[in-house]
């Protein structure tokens, strides 16, 4: 657990969220919705229910994230970030390039086969601009003091560095996954 300055941070993880919105918009935005709604030829989620599983845990964790921002006392951020032991480990399951086990989701983040494709593309992209300007106001935010209690286990809480850093490569890991579905799907056309 390496020791980070806050603002090489959160710069590091405004590029991929502004990354990610890119993606989205270019790859997913104008698709048809029978192709976001079409089941990866592998069995596995469609494009629009890997999404809507992203829009799952903002819709627990922006608002948690916000109502901390905006308790936030007018103290002096610190200048570095460290992660917590259960923070880091979260993290690294989570990060495409470290974490490469396959994880069953967890109830209430499972996408339902149907699905309003283009309400939850939408949605994402909302939810990413939300994260964005998060991001920008934890830069005068202690991200080692405030604390976010985590969706699958409320009494557990980890540092808003960590949260952050989980929340991200998370989408990163399911961006990948519905790219893939996109690029099979498009073979099999």
């Amino acid at each position: 657990m390496e020791t980070i300055l806050t603002k090489q941070l959160l710069e590091k993880l405004e590029n991929r969220v502004d990354s990610h919105l890119q993606t989205v918009i270019q790859q997913f935005q104008n698709l048809k919705e029978e192709d976001l709604l079409c089941p990866s030829v592998t069995g596995g989620w469609s494009i629009a229910q890997c999404l809507a599983h992203l829009n799952s845990y903002g819709d627990y964790y922006l608002p948690e994230i916000g109502a901390r921002l905006a308790k936030m006392s007018l103290s002096q951020p610190n200048e570095t970030f460290k992660s917590s032991w259960l923070g880091a480990y979260f993290i690294k399951m989570m990060e495409p390039q470290t974490g490469k086990k396959k994880y069953k989701a967890f109830k209430g983040h499972i996408p339902p086969p149907t699905l309003d494709a283009y309400a939850v593309v939408a949605k994402f992209i909302q939810q990413q601009e939300i994260l964005l300007n998060y991001l920008r106001r934890a830069y005068s935010a202690d991200l080692n003091q405030i604390k976010i209690p985590i969706s699958i286990a409320r009494f557990l809480k980890l540092k808003l560095g960590d949260v952050f850093q989980f929340m991200i490569a998370h989408d990163e890991r399911h961006l990948q996954q519905a790219l893939r579905n996109l690029q099979k799907h498009s073979v099999v056309i």
